[in-house]
Order: C-alpha cells, then structure tokens, then sequence
C-alpha cells in the first residue's frame, strides 16, 4: 500500500498486479509506504477502511480517493500457478509443482481450496464497504499506460517502473471446459473486470455481493 498525503490518494497493493514496481518506482515519493508484512502490504478495501481509513483522515483530512489495479481473472490465476511452481518450492503444501493448470483451477473453483489453491479473491479485496468506502480508480492490468498516466497527473511527477517479483514465464492454457466452469463459478470477478474503463472508472460491487457461487 502507498499512501500521498498531500495528494489524497491511497494505492491498494492488490496481490500479482504489479504493485510491487509501483512501490519501488514511487516509495520515495509516498507519504507512507506498507511493505511488510503482507497482511498490511495487501490491505484488501475491508482492511483500509477498519484500520487505515480513521487515522489518515483524523490527521489529514478526509476525501480520499483509493486506487487500484485488477488484473484479468484467468491471467490472475495463471500468475499464482506460475508463482507457487518457482524453483525452490517443490514439496511445500502452496506448490503447484506437478499440478496442471485446469487442476489448480479446479480446486480453485472448490469451497474448501486445499492451500495450494488458496489465493483469495479480487472482487473481494475491492469490495465497497457498507459506509461508502470504495475504490474510486481501478485499472486493468494490462493497461500500464492509462495507470501510469492517471499517476503522472494526480502525483505530478513522471513514473518509471522496472520488472520486480516476476512469476516463472511459462504458457499456459484452461481447457475450454474449465474454462467454462470457472467463467461460470466466479461471474461476479469477469464482470467485475469487463466493467473497467480506460479512466480507471468501472461498476462497482454491492457491499456483500460475494463472488458468485463461492
């Protein structure tokens, strides 16, 4: 997370977005940066709003606005698969080594994901909370220059990234099945994601609209 005081805006880390080049390329220039541990540093909209919300606007003011970036549902997950398959993590209980990608989505799509296949949910780190707290800005992932012109902007100044924490490159493909099944299961992420514009302005979720059939 990133927060510019000055500026009113807060930065969500969302997890595997490329969040980690912006806290690089701009840690010099936030008011606050939260690295570590990751439970602060991916402070879901939930999070912020309970514990970061009241302390930054009892010491400078209220009107934030909160960015963020989503990434494409299956793209999502396929960086998770290639990120739990890096060298080192054979035999840990998160590893998807000898794992197919249609089997890690399939447990994905489970109610009980076995730990391997837990990685949570972008709609529901972006929920909108019950006291109007939401996300303001929400860019595509693949949409690095709108974001980075939207910063350009609103910090003034110029933003450089470079390529950090990166998953293994591997290619990867859903059987159309899967595929089905998944596109099915999480309606609420695809739709969530289609609804995002070039400026950052998208539909978002009702407070307690989960991701559908989880």
């Amino acid at each position: 997370m990133l927060v510019f005081a000055k500026e009113k805006l807060v930065f969500l880390s969302v997890p595997k977005t490329g969040t980690t080049a912006y806290q690089d390329a701009l840690g010099g220039r936030a008011s606050l940066v939260l690295r570590d541990p990751p439970e602060l540093k991916h402070a879901p909209v939930f999070r912020y709003n309970r514990f970061f919300r009241p302390a930054l606007e009892k010491f400078c003011g209220e009107g934030f606005d909160i960015l963020a970036v989503m990434r494409e549902p299956i793209d999502w997950l396929g960086s998770w698969y290639r990120y739990r398959r890096r060298s080192g993590k054979e035999g840990a209980r998160t590893s998807t080594h000898d794992l197919s990608f249609d089997d890690f989505v399939l447990a994905y799509m489970k109610g009980n994901r076995p730990p391997f296949a837990n990685v949570g949910s972008q709609a529901k780190f972006l929920e909108p909370q019950k006291n109007g707290t939401a996300v303001t800005h929400l860019f595509r992932y693949e949409d690095q220059k709108g974001l980075a012109d939207f910063l350009k902007s609103r910090l003034k100044t110029d933003v450089s990234t470079r390529k950090l924490n990166q998953s293994p490159s591997l290619e990867l493909r859903l059987s159309a099945d899967v595929e089905t099944r998944l596109r099915r299961k999480c309606e609420t992420e695809f739709a969530l994601y289609e609804s995002i514009g070039s400026d950052g302005a998208y539909t978002p979720l009702a407070h307690g609209e989960a991701p559908a059939h989880q």
